[in-house]
């Protein structure tokens, strides 16, 4: 009876403290901090917007393009590559130039940052990705498709390649199995000014993502309820988590159409030579970050409700003086000694910094380890990566939200909850080892070693160093050659329907019963013959089987994003909260996000069998050997990810009385605070 009592008396104080709190709120005048819009942009309709609800709905909205940005980025690498003859270990370097600015300026840029108009330097940072997203369009704008593109067109193919032929006739082509004593090599074209640019635009990227991410989330968390932002936070996330895949999802449309829309290819987008309009989409993403730069810049400093709120406990306090920021390179320093002697953060941080370099290569690199591992076309790699868990990844940010919202957990049991989460990644990571596919594995000869086996007795007489990667398919063996001439062929015959098949092909035995349903007027009893393009390969059965398994630990991910959010915010002060997420960024940068591309593009590169070669040197990749690259990044990603696994226990361990969602406790801190100096001006 007497729990009911105290129940009953703690909702009516709460209910008195509700009262109070609007009285003293509609009360409470306006201010230039509490306005929204700036110059002649202001008035009722604005500040009709200046709520909690406009502001998550707005800055989830944002999120969602904002993310969609790098997602972009990571679906269109390998186009990029083919276009620009980029290998993976320099996509790896330019995509560290997003992290090197992280680590130069987040510290001290949010740090001022914060002290000033949160919103319109959150602005500041959409603009500088505005700018980021024309920039990767810039070289399609300066250097256009490319010959190697224009070749595979029926308007401009005529041009480089005299001895194509459009009729059915056989004939002896030089390009096949030449007998030649030279061939010519491939002048590589335009320079690096490509990949520069690329780089560029990851630097300017890098102070935008610096500036949103450490000044969105400690403004909305200083202008919501404490006891409300795991929900709102959750919703936050779960607006955000749509970025990615509206992102890949617009890969896959540009990637369908030809680099040049308005060129007819050849070929379609299922020939690894298919080069999709990859610098389409990034126009699209820079105008409407334009506009959402604009719409964030005319929020207030503080919302309204936020202000009155802090007023009001502020008074109820009875503090003698308000807490007056200082903000100095030393103030600076010393905050972030407090952050460096902090167990929790910092256990916190080399957790993320282990589990974020393995996981990476994961998220860059997904669309082409889908590409090389189930034969699957750029644009449906991007699709899938994008689509996939996208349900999955919704259950778990709202379960997660929900949970902690209706179960308050305390830190340790946070802790626990997030280890657990990092295991399963783990576990889930170390899995892919053994989901490759055998038709992919199998359909290219190799040696022992993993070496592919490119000059054989049979194409010894032809000149093949310096032929471009056209894959052809022996029929009746579905076995795949990396050109017409290293399977020794001679002839080639194009039919009405633009399907080429290539006989007299001295490294294919021949084969008596087949039958092939290309044209009714052809010799369907082929001998040693080939059929252009890779061989077809089903890899349904394995590639369900990853979707399952990235599914499940996105979904388990997901719901650890939250509490792992709060964590990183409720373990500092709340005067440390932005510097603190920008000395995360930063760290993060150095130790992960800037060695992990370079890392793995190194390894990626290392299990290359065809490079494409040119007088220069080498050029992008054109086939990887599937077995070895699926093992080495599963193994070594997961090893990096188990050690964060071990600082997480370490978080556990020393976790104690930290508070995750009693208001009343960062008030007391304050107070604590704020108590010397007072003394010291009585």
């Amino acid at each position: 009876m007497s729990t009911k009592v105290q129940n009953r008396n703690e909702e009516e104080q709460e209910d008195d403290l509700k009262v109070e709190f609007e009285e003293f709120y509609k009360k409470m005048p306006l201010t230039e901090e509490t306005t929204c819009g700036f110059w002649i942009f202001k008035g009722p309709r604005l500040q009709a917007l200046a709520n909690k609800k406009f502001l998550v709905f707005l800055y989830g909205l944002t999120g969602c393009f904002f993310s969609s940005s790098f997602a972009y980025f990571n679906g269109t690498i390998t186009t990029m590559e083919k276009r620009f003859k980029i290998p993976s270990k320099v996509t790896g370097i330019i995509l560290i130039g997003n992290d090197i600015t992280k680590l130069l300026f987040s510290v001290i840029l949010n740090y001022y940052a914060s002290r000033g108009h949160r919103p319109r330097w959150t602005a500041v940072g959409l603009y500088l990705m505005s700018l980021f997203c024309f920039m990767n369009a810039l070289p399609h704008l300066l250097y256009g498709s490319g010959i190697d593109a224009l070749k595979l067109t029926r308007e401009y193919g005529h041009d480089f390649n005299i001895s194509k032929s459009n009729t059915s006739s056989d004939q002896q082509i030089d390009n096949l199995c030449s007998y030649k004593e030279h061939a010519e090599c491939d002048i590589e074209e335009g320079s690096m000014m490509p990949p520069i640019i690329l780089f560029v635009a990851q630097l300017i990227g890098g102070v935008g993502t610096s500036l949103y991410h450490s000044l969105t989330f400690a403004y909305m968390d200083d202008n919501i309820k404490k006891t409300k932002s795991p929900i709102i936070l959750s919703f936050t996330h779960f607006m955000r988590m749509f970025g990615p895949a509206l992102g890949y999802g617009i890969v896959s449309i540009c990637l369908k159409l030809y680099i040049d829309p308005h060129l007819t290819p050849t070929i379609d987008n299922s020939d690894p030579r298919w080069l999709g309009a990859w610098w389409l989409g990034w126009l699209l993403l820079g105008t409407t970050l334009i506009a959402f730069a604009s719409a964030v810049a005319m929020l207030p400093k503080v919302l309204p409700r936020a202000a009155a709120r802090k007023e009001l406990l502020r008074k109820k306090s009875k503090l003698i003086q308000e807490e007056v920021e200082t903000t100095s390179l030393k103030d600076m320093a010393q905050a972030v000694k407090r952050l460096l002697h902090n167990k929790v953060y910092l256990y916190t941080k080399l957790s993320s910094i282990f589990c974020i370099f393995g996981y990476n290569p994961f998220w860059v690199y997904l669309p082409k380890f889908i590409e090389i591992q189930y034969n699957k076309s750029a644009s449906a790699a991007s699709l899938i990566t994008g689509t996939t868990g996208l349900i999955f990844v919704g259950i778990g940010i709202l379960l997660g939200g929900l949970g902690v919202q209706k179960l308050k957990p305390k830190a340790r049991h946070v802790s626990i909850w997030n280890t657990i989460i990092d295991v399963i990644f783990t576990l889930g990571i170390l899995s892919y080892a053994f989901l490759g596919c055998p038709a992919v594995d199998n359909q290219i000869t190799t040696f022992d070693d993993g070496e592919l086996k490119t000059n054989l007795s049979c194409n010894s007489d032809c000149e093949c160093d310096y032929v471009k990667f056209s894959p052809v398919c022996a029929i009746g063996q579905v076995q795949t050659y990396i050109t017409a001439c290293h399977a020794g062929c001679t002839q080639q015959n194009t039919l009405e329907n633009g399907t080429t098949i290539f006989r007299n092909c001295s490294c294919i035995l021949p084969s008596n019963n087949v039958s092939l349903s290309i044209d009714d007027d052809f010799d369907s009893n082929l001998f040693g013959s080939a059929i252009s393009g890779p061989c077809e390969t089903d890899c349904q059965f394995q590639f369900y089987f990853f979707i399952a398994i990235k599914c499940i630990t996105k979904m388990f991910g997901a719901m650890g994003r939250i509490t792992f959010f709060l964590m990183a915010l409720r373990c500092v002060e709340e005067r440390d909260k932005s510097l603190s997420i920008a000395l995360s960024m930063g760290a993060v940068a150095l130790f992960a996000l800037i060695p992990s591309p370079i890392f793995f593009g190194y390894i990626i590169d290392s299990t290359c069998l065809i490079w494409g070669k040119t007088c220069n040197g080498t050029g992008n990749c054109w086939l990887f050997n599937a077995s070895l690259l699926r093992n080495r990044l599963s193994l070594i990603s997961s090893l990096f990810v188990f050690i964060g696994v071990c600082f997480d226990l370490l978080v556990w361990k020393h976790i104690k009385d930290i508070n995750m969602f009693d208001e009343s406790t960062s008030l007391k801190s304050k107070e604590d605070n704020l108590q010397p100096k007072v003394e010291k001006r009585l």
